[in-house]
């Protein structure tokens, strides 16, 4: 396993424990498809949350959060909506990004839409 994949799973393993300790129910991981992938599917309560997860050492060049741009938020939503349709989902969702910078972690619940 490349350092940057190894790097970015421990990233993705700290998110999992944040969003267990707020109460979240861990549904998927690393839902994959053609078009994008989603690192964390979460229920809070009645909502389907689907979670980006970025890392960055160092915020010389921006913060982590703000690398999820538009075209990495289309991703995100294209595949959040055929990972609806496959489950039959009829319930609310949301977008998180959760960022991870140094040993800092930040939840930005419904960070877009």
């Amino acid at each position: 396993m490349s350092l940057r994949i190894e790097i970015g799973a421990r990233a993705e393993q700290k998110a999992v424990e944040h969003l267990k300790g707020l109460g979240y129910e861990i549904l998927d991981r690393n839902f994959r498809l053609k078009f994008g992938e989603i690192d964390i599917i979460a229920r809070d309560g009645e909502m389907v949350v689907f979670v980006e997860v970025r890392y960055r050492a160092y915020s010389d060049f921006g913060t982590a959060a703000q690398t999820v741009d538009w075209l990495k938020q289309r991703k995100i939503r294209r595949s959040a909506m055929a990972y609806a349709q496959s489950r039959r989902l009829d319930c609310p969702m949301r977008f998180d990004v959760i960022s991870i910078e140094a040993k800092e972690l930040r939840h930005f619940s419904d960070a877009f839409y």
